[in-house]
């Protein structure tokens, strides 16, 4: 079959306007639950219960959006008659769908509901853009990327994103709170900022609770690693080329390796910590959009 072959046009039509009500969905949801950090922010007592009312209603509507997004990605799949993330559309809709599943359900076990403003405005700006810049039609599969692998491999790589995604999260608002320039600002806007960081935990429980998500995901990308190596030497007879998305890949996972040995062995913690967390997540983004989109190699998969 040739690969440019449109294979289910009016499914995927649907399953994009799936997509947009789920990003409509979150688009209120952190609508919601940005009103509810700054009214938290701006309540005289400690517990608020209209501000507590406001957040519910925000994660009501995220876990709704999930699950309408859900059906959005399976009939992205079944339109496609395959896993729904052989191009940048189809890994940005499942992976924000992944973020926010594996969000909500950490919610069971952390309390990390204070960046929940955060993981919805992340995924409005993924779907967003995977809407307006990376849509492509379904198609079928060239013949290297029709394996097994493509499933192991790459499901893997969307998990390991979702926890580093929150761990950043996580790194970013503990850098926001040690901001000298937030902390020491008379502007109107900072003070407003300052008074909803004040809301968050202490920089102590921020740190770890963003290396317990950091680690997780890099195990995963470990695995990754690995398993691309794997399909690499089934697919093209080496299990190493350079290829760009190699080398980018094995530069994440050196910045999170170093990232654990330095908080492991050199006492590496708070803000420091922290920058290395966001660079790491920095060259994930980099590795998804600028990689894809401007650089040619084996791994290029952006479908436009």
């Amino acid at each position: 079959m040739n690969s440019t072959v449109v294979l289910n046009p009016e499914l995927a039509t649907l399953s994009r306007i799936v997509v947009l009500a789920a990003l409509t969905l979150y688009s209120i949801a952190f609508l919601v639950l940005a009103w509810a950090l700054t009214r938290r922010a701006g309540a005289k007592k400690a517990k608020d219960s209209f501000a507590n009312k406001l957040e519910l209603v925000g994660i009501s509507l995220m876990t709704l959006g999930v699950v309408v997004q859900g059906i959005g990605v399976l009939t992205r799949g079944i339109a496609a008659q395959r896993v729904p993330w052989a191009n940048m559309y189809e890994f940005s809709i499942t992976g924000s769908f992944i973020v926010t599943a594996i969000y909500l359900l950490a919610l069971i076990w952390r309390d990390i509901r204070f960046i929940s403003t955060f993981v919805s405005g992340f995924v409005v700006l993924i779907i967003g853009s995977a809407n307006t810049l990376f849509y492509v039609q379904v198609e079928s599969l060239m013949p290297a990327l029709k394996d097994y692998w493509l499933v192991i491999h790459v499901s893997v790589a969307i998990l390991a994103t979702a926890f580093f995604m929150i761990g950043a999260a996580l790194a970013a608002a503990l850098l926001m709170k040690e901001s000298k320039f937030i902390n020491n600002s008379k502007l109107l806007g900072i003070k407003l900022i300052r008074n909803v960081l004040n809301v968050f935990p202490k920089t102590e429980k921020l740190e770890k609770q963003s290396y317990q998500f950091n680690i997780i995901g890099f195990i995963l990308w470990t695995f990754t690693l690995i398993a691309g190596a794997i399909w690499a030497d089934k697919a093209w007879h080496r299990f190493w080329g350079w290829d760009t998305k190699e080398v980018w890949t094995f530069i994440i996972w050196t910045i999170y390796a170093a990232y654990l040995h330095a908080t492991a062995t050199r006492g590496w913690d708070g803000k420091r910590a922290a920058w290395l967390t966001l660079v790491g997540f920095t060259a994930i983004l980099f590795n998804f959009t600028i990689v894809n989109l401007y650089f040619k190699g084996l791994h290029v998969y952006s479908g436009l």
